[in-house]
């Protein structure tokens, strides 16, 4: 301690706590003001830690936006224990594990559209193996009906042909129209 420096005067540069305290009975009264003066306080270093804790600042961009809801929704919990800075660290640390958490669960069932078709997959119950299941051989919307419509145009066209020469050119023309249903009805005539 220096000469002539009393106590009283050690004291000046602890008011920080009175100030968080008057801030933190700001909010718990719902001033927007004071939570205007938290934002403006305490973004860029919240922003700062969960960019470091997360890969992508996107999502430290909206986990930071979740942190300032979730204290603006809790504010009223607050009860002192700690410092106002170290709570919103320990919710913005909380909320950065939970992201992190929450992506590791979901990228193990993430579907990548860009692997090659056809990779040999050994376990079929394996998610990253369902890209087989994406894969449509089947036709466009577009074929199908350009498909119909040839059909409809050959059933026409068929109909003018005698009934003798008709059942072999309904066979030979739709090929593809060989089910049981499509026999008996073209055997009955």
């Amino acid at each position: 301690m220096q000469a002539g420096m009393t106590v009283d005067d050690l004291a000046i540069p602890i008011d920080l706590p009175n100030e968080e305290a008057a801030l933190v009975a700001q909010l718990q009264s719902g001033s927007e003001q004071a939570f205007a003066q938290l934002i403006d306080r305490f973004h860029r270093p919240l922003y700062s830690l969960i960019a470091r804790s997360l890969q992508d600042p996107s999502d430290a961009a909206d986990i930071t936006q979740e942190v300032f809801l979730k204290v603006f929704r809790s504010i009223g919990g607050f009860h002192g224990e700690a410092s106002l800075r170290t709570w919103l660290y320990r919710i913005a640390l909380r909320e950065a594990s939970n992201q992190r958490r929450w992506w590791t669960r979901h990228k193990q069932q993430e579907l990548s559209l860009d692997a090659p078709l056809g990779s040999a997959c050994d376990d079929e119950s394996d998610p990253r193996c369902r890209n087989e299941f994406l894969a449509n051989d089947d036709c466009s919307p577009f074929d199908h009906a350009a498909q119909e419509e040839t059909r409809e145009r050959v059933e026409a066209a068929l109909r003018q042909v005698p009934e003798t020469s008709s059942c072999c050119g309904r066979l030979r023309a739709l090929p593809t129209t060989r089910s049981p249903k499509f026999l008996r009805s073209t055997s009955a005539q």
